[in-house]
């Protein structure tokens, strides 16, 4: 069976693969990897409301913010450059609600499959796990599923990182197992990120981009652009991102 690429939850589940690899370069997916690399387990969460708040109780969790919200005293939050710049100790556990990255791992968890969390940061590490435990094979098949962002009324904007990041890491497949068979939508993520001759001036100038240097956050995207700058690959496992062993 063809590695699959895909868009957001509704594919992820219809696509109903063994092994699921979200893909949220500007957020989600990146600061998990931050946050696993420094120790901490990351429960992912839907919701940023006062369920959340709950959830982390029930967990022992700190309880991430919003990127305006973190502070020195309280830099927990989906800014990975904040996390980054955290004084220790770090929390063992910390609750990360996303409305994008988060419904993804927590449907394909839902449906027994393994989830991993993918950035640029760790693609090559990324696709050496998977081929390691023998996924994107017919007995045990993958998709990597691009998170996108959200437009008002709800429904899904496709987003140039998430394709980026998604393609770099099927790119990263192919190279390391040459042969192996990509879909179509597949094989154009990861043609487009083979052909992107600045994937780093390409995440600072796209649409998400331009909102976080918007937002007074451009060093998260410069976190992001670190192309294979993290073996970490953190897998969900009873509800927590943790380093896969």
């Amino acid at each position: 069976m063809a590695v699959a690429f895909g868009w957001g939850p509704v594919e992820a589940r219809a696509l109903a693969p063994a092994c699921v690899v979200v893909v949220d370069v500007l957020s989600f997916t990146t600061t998990v990897g931050v946050a696993v690399e420094g120790g901490t387990a990351v429960h992912p969460y839907r919701w940023r409301d006062a369920t959340a708040a709950a959830y982390a109780r029930e967990k022992d969790a700190v309880l991430a913010v919003g990127r305006s919200e973190a502070t020195a005293t309280h830099p927990w939050s989906l800014s990975p450059a904040a996390l980054r710049a955290a004084p220790s100790p770090w929390p063992a556990r910390l609750v990360l609600p996303s409305p994008n990255g988060s419904t993804i791992a927590a449907g394909a968890a839902a449906d027994g499959a393994t989830v991993i969390a993918a950035s640029l940061r760790n693609r090559t590490a990324v696709a050496e796990r998977i081929l390691r435990d023998g996924y994107a094979s017919g007995a045990r098949p993958l998709a990597v599923i691009a998170a996108g962002e959200r437009w008002p009324d709800g429904s899904l904007r496709p987003a140039l990182e998430d394709l980026l990041g998604a393609g770099a890491v099927l790119d990263a497949l192919r190279a390391l197992a040459p042969g192996l068979p990509l879909t179509p939508e597949a094989t154009a993520a990861a043609t487009l990120w083979a052909a992107t001759e600045d994937p780093a001036a390409a995440l600072h100038g796209c649409d998400s981009g331009r909102e976080l240097y918007e937002y007074g956050c451009p060093g998260d995207v410069a976190v992001a652009a670190e192309t294979d700058g993290s073996t970490t690959v953190p897998v969900l496992v009873d509800g927590a991102f943790t380093e896969a062993p």
